[in-house]
């Protein structure tokens, strides 16, 4: 019969810190199981003693080592939970700003007496909540600042001027306890969507039923995502939420990143109908690039926030020439045998049927990542300090004598 350690007994033995053995789960170093509770981890003893032996594995190539422990996130596998909670079924029950409090509080908001207050495991109906609002003169900054930019300008790229506008009309945005920080988020998310053109909408992701939480505050498995790991440096010399923000947002537009779901949204403009779908991916293969919004660094068999939003927006719009076009997309990249979609080709196809311009959504994207931005920089601010990764020097060696 396998002996199992703990959490805190496997740590031990092997001399790392807690989130150091996470880390040696997400890259395969060690298997983990889950107690009978559902929540508390369990490690082979054996495993542990074989690695204890070995020594600390080395990282890959190309990987730099930054543990940061937190509590927001966790993927196992193909499971993705925030708080500890499945987000495939918050997805489907809870509305975007019913989570965004769970990430950023650990509880959903408070119901009136009247409406039952329900459980994490089993949540309530909840009446809508007060709508969020930027200030009045949070959306006129914001409008006014991004109102002279080019008539073409991506959405992501509006919503970086629009945070600092918006920050600079907030004298009180240093004021970093948790009921202030949480106020700014939601003042933050308001104001991203209603300060953009009318000419340049998002549509609001409630719109199309229980699709609006497959992205808040994601990481990538126990590594941050880039965006997150970079608001989160920004949180650990406390800067203000609208700056947490505005560093996310200037690394999701990365093409490995938030990014990629422009590509997914040029390659399916690309095509003029499903029988166009083969040209389109085979002149992105001659040329040496890779289908975007296909594959992922954790979802290995598969990216469930991708089969969930793609299943939805079939039921929503099942004669969608759109649709059809993706679904063409679909057929043609299994057949040459290639990964499977991800959040961001799910996300592009989301935009493309549901009508919204170009760039809607890594739009979508960065708004959603918003909310476990806030999520981050709330437990940055009560964390011991700057968040400092090592750097190994390689560059040319001192000269003799100097």
């Amino acid at each position: 019969m396998t002996d199992f350690l703990t959490a805190a007994q496997a740590a031990q033995r092997l001399g790392v810190k807690p989130a150091t053995l996470y880390a040696y789960v997400s890259r395969g170093v060690l298997r983990r199981d889950h107690a009978a509770d559902g929540r508390s981890s369990l490690f082979d003893s054996e495993e542990v003693e074989q690695l204890a032996r070995r020594g600390r594995p080395r990282r890959p190539a190309g990987v730099a080592d930054i543990t940061v422990e937190s509590a927001i996130t966790e993927i196992t596998g193909d499971r993705l939970r925030y708080r500890g909670l499945d987000v495939i079924r918050l997805a489907t029950s809870r509305t975007f700003e019913d989570v965004a409090e769970l990430l950023w509080t650990g509880e959903f908001p408070a119901l009136p007496p009247a409406h039952g207050t329900g459980t994490a495991h089993a949540p309530a109906q909840s009446p809508p909540l007060a709508p969020w609002r930027a200030t009045p003169a949070a959306l006129a900054a914001g409008r006014g600042a991004q109102a002279a930019l080019p008539a073409g300008t991506l959405l992501l790229e509006r919503f970086q001027v629009i945070v600092p506008a918006m920050a600079a009309t907030d004298p009180l945005r240093l004021q970093l306890d948790p009921a202030a920080v949480i106020a700014a988020g939601r003042s933050i998310i308001a104001g991203l969507v209603d300060c953009l053109p009318p000419a340049a909408p998002v549509y609001p992701i409630s719109d199309y039923p229980k699709m609006d939480n497959l992205d808040s505050g994601n990481l990538d498995s126990d590594n941050l995502a880039a965006s997150t790991l970079a608001a989160r440096a920004a949180a650990s010399v406390r800067a203000d939420p609208y700056a947490v923000v505005a560093t996310g947002m200037g690394a999701v537009g990365g093409a490995l990143h938030g990014g990629a779901s422009l590509g997914a949204e040029a390659m399916l403009a690309a095509a003029a109908g499903p029988g166009d779908v083969p040209r389109v991916v085979g002149e992105l293969l001659r040329r040496g690039e890779k289908v975007p919004g296909f594959g992922h660094f954790v979802y290995r068999a598969g990216d469930p926030r991708a089969v969930l939003l793609l299943d939805l927006v079939r039921r929503a719009a099942p004669k969608s020439g759109q649709l059809a076009v993706a679904e063409a997309v679909l057929a043609e990249v299994r057949r040459k045998s290639l990964p499977e979609p991800n959040i961001d080709f799910a996300i592009a196809t989301l935009a493309r049927v549901a009508g919204m311009v170009r760039g809607s959504g890594e739009a979508v994207f960065a708004v959603a990542r918003t909310a476990g931005w806030i999520a981050h920089a709330l437990e940055a601010y009560t964390g011991p300090g700057p968040l400092r990764p090592r750097a190994v020097y390689t560059g040319r060696p001192p000269a003799a004598g100097r």
